[in-house]
């Protein structure tokens, strides 16, 4: 625990530690990753998006429906039967 907030650039350090130690390339993760994880993760789960942004803190709900669109896109995909 400490007095202080963690800052961006210190889970930004965190991520990239713990993605470095399951192998994976620590200059393609972030902070913005567990963000960005989040919003997909509960869209894909059906949260409301009003709900999302309460805990994203997004300011806009058009940057915040770009996650949304990705997350569902290949719900009822055309070639899903092919997958």
């Amino acid at each position: 625990m400490r007095d202080a907030r963690l800052s961006d650039h210190g889970v930004a350090r965190i991520v990239q530690a713990r993605a470095a130690a399951a192998g994976l390339d620590p200059a393609r993760y972030a902070g913005h990753s567990l963000r960005a994880g989040f919003v997909t993760a509960a869209a894909r789960a059906g949260a409301d998006v009003w709900k999302i942004q309460q805990v994203s803190r997004h300011q806009s709900m058009q940057v915040l429906s770009g996650y949304v669109r990705d997350a569902r896109l290949f719900d009822d995909h055309a070639g899903e039967p092919f997958l």
